[in-house]
């Protein structure tokens, strides 16, 4: 049987950078065909602020800011609020988003900015080397904790999603995964219901995603992916951490 590949008309004609294994590059193609599924790609517009996704605008073919680390959600706040008829979306890992952007992300989640953040948690600051991230685990090797994280010196791992819950400004908060078939639907579905929040106009959305890092976390692509359900989704559950738009789920 012959296989046709079929290229979203929002993905670039570019081959990815990404490292064997990694999830931005699912993502990426996840979110180009809902782009182009919703009929968004002449009014949505992407801040992919620095990281291993800091080249996003070499593979979106949709308007794209690029924005200062960590400042994400404050440039989406500008643009949005600017142009309000615009879908826009952040797009930043976990060394962006849960670190440096701590307080840019949670203020808008706060004040219930009409924008959407894709969060890409991988456990570690995977472009610089391969560091201890908010989100890396306890007893989690890294270049700086290379005999595991102790959370007596270093803290725990942080959950962004459920802090960002606690806000009333936030509607819609989701934890999926890429690293089987039936996780990167899931994560199609959730990406999908977080941008039809903002067209809504509901509030601030996000939707987490657990992505492999098999160059960081020094495992085959095929361990990696097994260790997001053996042991990554243990401290960061997958599901809906809150849903009050009203709408039912597509499942």
């Amino acid at each position: 049987m012959k296989v046709v590949y079929s290229r979203p008309k929002s993905l670039k004609r570019r081959p990815f950078h990404y490292c064997p294994g990694c999830g931005h590059s699912i993502v990426h193609r996840v979110m180009c065909e809902l782009i182009d599924e919703m009929n968004l790609q002449e009014r949505i517009v992407g801040i992919p602020p620095p990281g291993c996704s800091v080249f996003a605008y070499y593979y979106f073919d949709v308007d794209m800011v690029e924005s200062a680390h960590g400042r994400g959600a404050a440039v989406a706040t500008g643009f949005k609020r600017a142009y309000p008829e615009a879908i826009v979306f952040t797009y930043q890992g976990d060394g962006d988003l849960a670190a440096i952007g701590t307080a840019e992300t949670i203020h808008a989640a706060n004040r219930g900015e009409k924008i959407t953040a894709i969060f890409i948690n991988n456990a570690v600051y995977g472009m610089t080397g391969g560091q201890m991230a908010p989100t890396t685990l306890e007893n989690q090797m890294t270049t700086t904790t290379p005999y595991g994280r102790d959370p007596k010196i270093e803290g725990y791992p942080i959950r962004i999603s459920e802090m960002l819950a606690l806000l009333k400004g936030a509607v819609y908060i989701e934890r999926t995964a890429v690293n089987s078939p039936a996780h990167i639907q899931r994560t199609k579905r959730a990406i999908r219901k977080a941008l039809q929040t903002q067209i809504d106009g509901l509030g601030f959305s996000m939707v987490e995603v657990l992505s492999p890092c098999p160059t960081n976390w020094r495992m085959t692509p095929i361990e990696s992916w097994q260790w997001i359900d053996k042991v990554m989704s243990k401290e960061f559950p997958l599901g809906v951490i809150k849903d009050i738009t009203g709408a039912k789920d597509a499942d």
